[in-house]
């Protein structure tokens, strides 16, 4: 389980093809690995994955077919910049919500404009999920706990604050 609230920013350091699936080594940036063991989680983008390798300044993990077809992990390429989170453990503070990592959809960007010090981003998410979005409800987008200004069918309203801009790959 995971907040949504992104720890570090890091970037993909190789995909190798294997079988159809992918391995993929992410460089963790400033993301504090020296807890992290093989078999933990780390949300990348969102995206649950297990890790197999690591070291002080990486990890490696495989990407199933499954999760290529329902994320935007299989656009990565060399050097893509992505957003890192931890899994929650227990006792820790829990801000954002609780995000899964298991990804449901792919939504689409409309349009992006200036709305104060914020940026107002229109997406489009896909029919079968547009029925769970909920005005003022949270969502999760490449990993960052978001809240939902409005909604208009598939279509919904998001704020992106400086902060968050900041430090994720918004």
């Amino acid at each position: 389980m995971f907040t949504g609230i992104i720890q570090a920013t890091g970037a993909v350091r190789r995909l190798e093809r294997r079988g159809g699936d992918v391995r993929l080594h992410v460089a963790t940036g400033k993301l504090d690995m020296r807890d992290v063991r093989a078999g933990d989680s780390i949300a990348t983008n969102g995206v649950c994955l297990t890790v197999v390798e690591f070291g002080a300044d990486g990890f490696a993990a495989d990407v199933s077919l499954e999760t290529l077809g329902l994320t935007t992990l299989g656009g990565l390429a060399t050097g893509s910049r992505v957003n890192l989170e931890k899994a929650l453990a227990v006792g820790e503070r829990l801000g954002g919500h609780i995000v899964s990592g298991h990804v449901d959809g792919v939504g689409e960007v409309l349009s992006l404009r200036a709305d104060g010090r914020s940026t107002r981003y229109r997406l489009r998410a896909p029919a079968s999920l547009a029925r769970y979005i909920a005005h003022k409800g949270s969502i999760c987008i490449d990993g960052v706990s978001l809240t939902v200004n409005s909604v208009d069918g598939a279509e919904f309203d998001l704020n992106i604050i400086p902060v968050t801009a900041a430090e994720t790959i918004f």
